[in-house]
Parts: C-alpha cells; sequence; structure tokens
C-alpha cells in the first residue's frame, strides 16, 4: 500500500478525551473514531489489525476442531426469559421492540440462541463433542463506556459454545479451550495469564479469565510471580488427548494466580512472600463450564448409549477480539508510538523515502516495495512528498515493526538503513540483504 493513496487520519496532539494509552494512540494513529460514547468506527489501520486478530482466533479454534458459525445480532427475549436470564441480566442488555410489539435485543452473549439451535438438531450422543464458534459484533449498555475499545459499548468477540454427554468430556472441552487460547493469544505477543475468576451472569463454578498485566487494567489481580515464567511455545498438541490437555491445564493453573473477586487471602499467604505480587490486569478472554445450567431450563437432553435421556453438559468460552486491539497496546508501546508484534502488525515492513521525486531514490523505494510484494509481504510505502521528520514520526506512531530507510546519501553507498521498532536498533545493508532480513521475521 501507498500511503499517499492510503486514508490514515493522524493527530499530532493527544485528545483530551482519551484517559490511557491504547484509546490516545489508536485515536492519533487513524485507527478508530468515535461514533457515540462507547461506539467506535474502525479506520483502514484499525480494520487491518482487527482482521489479523480474528485470522489467528479462527486459525487457533479450528485446529482445536471447533467449528465456526454465525448467529444474529438481534434475538427474541422469549428464549432469554426461558432461561430466567432476561430479567436478571440488568441494564448493559439493550432491550428493545420490533414493529409488532415483539420483545427483542442486541446481542450481549448467545448461550439461548445456541442451546435453541443445538436441542433441535442434536438428539444422540453420537452427535456429541460438539463446539461451534462465532467471531461477532456484540452490544452491552455500559453505564460509564471509557477507555475506547477496552470498554466500549459495542465490541467485536469470539464466544464459543460446547456441547458434551458428561461433565468429564465437558472439562475436557474446558482444557482444550485453555490449551487453545495460551497458543493464540502467545502469536499475538501477549502473555496472557489465566487466573481463577468470578462468573458473572454467565453463571456455573468453574471458570477462568485470561488477563494481561498492565497498569490500566481494570481488575486487581494477586498472583504467583512463577506463574509469568510460564510459556507455551511451539508445543505439539493432540487436542484429543485428555491427559495430555490436562496436564497442560495444570501447569498453567496450579500456581495462585486469582482476580480480585476469588481472591482468597489464606491461599495466598502460602505463596513465598518474594513471589506474591499485585498488580491490575486487562481482562482479553475467559472460560466457563456450568454444567446444564442451560439445558435444564431449556429441555436440551440426548438419548445416551443406554437409551436414557440426559440433559447436556455446557460451558462457553470469549475472546474480546476487538479488546485484545487495546490490550496489545497497552503491553507494547513507548513515547512515540505503538510497538505491534509481527503476528497483528497491519504491514510487514514500512518503507520511507527521503527523497521523493529524486529518481534513484524512487526506483530504489519501488524495487523494495515490488519485492517484499513478491515475497508474500505487504509494506506501507510512504511515497508522500513530505519532510523526512514528519515521515519518521508518521512510522514510529502506527508501530511496524520493520522500517527501511531510502535516501541518496545510502544509495551512492549501495545500502538502505534497516530499523527496528521494538529496539530501535538501525543498520546498514544492501537492499537484498535487508528484504531478505524482513522475510526472515515472518517465516
Amino acid at each position: 500500500m501507498r500511503l499517499s493513496r492510503y486514508f490514515l487520519p493522524v493527530l499530532k496532539e493527544n485528545p483530551a478525551e482519551a484517559q490511557i494509552v491504547s484509546h490516545r494512540l489508536m485515536l492519533r494513529a487513524g485507527m478508530i473514531k468515535q461514533s457515540a460514547a462507547g461506539i467506535y468506527s474502525w479506520l483502514p489501520l484499525g480494520l487491518k489489525v482487527l482482521k489479523n486478530i480474528e485470522t489467528i482466533v479462527h486459525e487457533e479454534q479450528a485446529k482445536a476442531g471447533h467449528l465456526a458459525m454465525l448467529m444474529p445480532t438481534i434475538q427474541s427475549a422469549d428464549l432469554w426469559r426461558e432461561s430466567g436470564r432476561y430479567d436478571d441480566y440488568g441494564e448493559e442488555m439493550l432491550r428493545i421492540k420490533d414493529r409488532h410489539g415483539r420483545d427483542m435485543l442486541f446481542t450481549p452473549t448467545a448461550e439461548e440462541l445456541i442451546t435453541d439451535i443445538v436441542r433441535g438438531h442434536v438428539t444422540s450422543y453420537k452427535d456429541m463433542p460438539l463446539t461451534m464458534y462465532q467471531i461477532q459484533w456484540k452490544f452491552r449498555d455500559e453505564r460509564r463506556p471509557r477507555f475506547g475499545v477496552m470498554r466500549g459499548r459495542e465490541f467485536y468477540m469470539k464466544d464459543g459454545y460446547n456441547f458434551d454427554l458428561t461433565k468429564e468430556d465437558a472439562m475436557h472441552a474446558y482444557n482444550r479451550h485453555l490449551v487453545s487460547y495460551l497458543r493464540t493469544y502467545e502469536r499475538m505477543g501477549l502473555q496472557a495469564i489465566p487466573m481463577r475468576a468470578d462468573s458473572g451472569p454467565i453463571g456455573g463454578d468453574d471458570t477462568h479469565e485470561f488477563l494481561v498485566l498492565a497498569e490500566t487494567g481494570e481488575s486487581e489481580v494477586f498472583y504467583d510471580s512463577a506463574v509469568t515464567d510460564l510459556t507455551f511455545g511451539d508445543r505439539d498438541i493432540n487436542y484429543d488427548d485428555k491427559a495430555q490437555c490436562q496436564s497442560i491445564m495444570e501447569e498453567f493453573t496450579t500456581k495462585y494466580a486469582r482476580t480480585d473477586e476469588t481472591h482468597d487471602e489464606a491461599l495466598f499467604a502460602e505463596v513465598p512472600q518474594v513471589r506474591r505480587k499485585v498488580a491490575r490486569g486487562i481482562e482479553v478472554g475467559q472460560i466457563f463450564y456450568f454444567g446444564t445450567k442451560y439445558s435444564e431450563a431449556m429441555g436440551a437432553t440426548v438419548q445416551d448409549g443406554d437409551g436414557k435421556q440426559v440433559l447436556v453438559h455446557m460451558g462457553s468460552h470469549g475472546i474480546g477480539v476487538s479488546r485484545l486491539v487495546g490490550a496489545i497496546i497497552e503491553a507494547s508501546h513507548d513515547d512515540k508510538g505503538i510497538i505491534w508484534p509481527e503476528g497483528v502488525t497491519p504491514f510487514h515492513c514500512g518503507i520511507v523515502n527521503l527523497k521523493q521525486g529524486f529518481a534513484e531514490a524512487d526506483a530504489a523505494c519501488e524495487d523494495l516495495y515490488h519485492q517484499l510484494t513478491k515475497a508474500g509481504l505487504e509494506p506501507l510505502y510512504d511515497d508522500r512528498n513530505e519532510r523526512a521528520g514528519g515521515k519518521f514520526a508518521t512510522m514510529d506512531l502506527i508501530g511496524l515493526p520493520w522500517r527501511l530507510t531510502v535516501g541518496p546519501r545510502g544509495l551512492k553507498n549501495g545500502v538502505v538503513e534497516l530499523t527496528c521498532r521494538k529496539t530501535g536498533e538501525s543498520e546498514e545493508l544492501t537492499p537484498q540483504a535487508a528484504i531478505a532480513k524482513v522475510i526472515s521475521q515472518y517465516n
């Protein structure tokens, strides 16, 4: 993409309404624009990051054997009355009426709708285990929407639902989701710690939240610092192997890590004092096992191997896709702007032409652009007739992992400058060597 043809409305000053880093930088980098309180338009740069995160989520869900689907954003209130949640959910749920006066609602979550789908089509234990998920816009009418996409009213979310014959099978689904989430977050350059949490309006006794440590986190968290030494890495996972998934679950959840709602001072005191940590965390996902709560209320049963009708066991599992954009920025930025991890960056490399209109510089930039594109990467070429300082400031603000700088002086010596956004280190390389190094970061 050539920046002269791109829509990137960057701001030089910090917006007064933005209170945290991610909100400030997303507005300044031209990623989002507020439409109403807690509701945003996603501009081209922001949408690219959002879609990159969505792609990672889809890929990891597919590896775990989960099936993608899509449900409507508007649901009938009748299903929620059936489950007993219509009146209990609270004012966060946007209740509306259609032209015929029927009670409807804008989806905050979809346990009722997916249960209705499954109870109408799944009748035998032979049809299970079954896990389906969607990535879809949700709406919760927060009393005080703030912090940009970190606490908006409209948000993009992955929500998945498992249906199993027994609690044992459902707990394997729980563990399977925990494992797939660990790999998902690490691919995004994040360490998201699973912490024992409160189930809230979803219900159930077994639940973990995934939290990214950050000063601006909305939750107070208590943890054993040894948990931050754990990494998932490039493990070969068989998601059908119950023992393997259980082992990983125990590895990442045995050490003390809890949100303030479930914090236990007595248990925390058993952690060696030097490892007891209190911090803030940003929730980026949550997994639940709630047994037969919804299947009992809504009559979702199947025939087991003995011919008896039994209630199905269920769980739900969410990832805040739009919230992750903000969480990544909170975890990866400096005073110049965003620092995107390679896994989610909107463009793989920036190209800065220091002397637009100078034939040799123009030709060199075009060749770099062509070679990177040919290699399957997507560069952003700043071909504007602007000052060098302004071009560097824009590249630092939007945070692309790598920048190639081309100017007459370097070309005389047969080199271009390659800069790593994360470390700030620069080196002079031949154009071919610079291209090879950038390509190697994504292979």
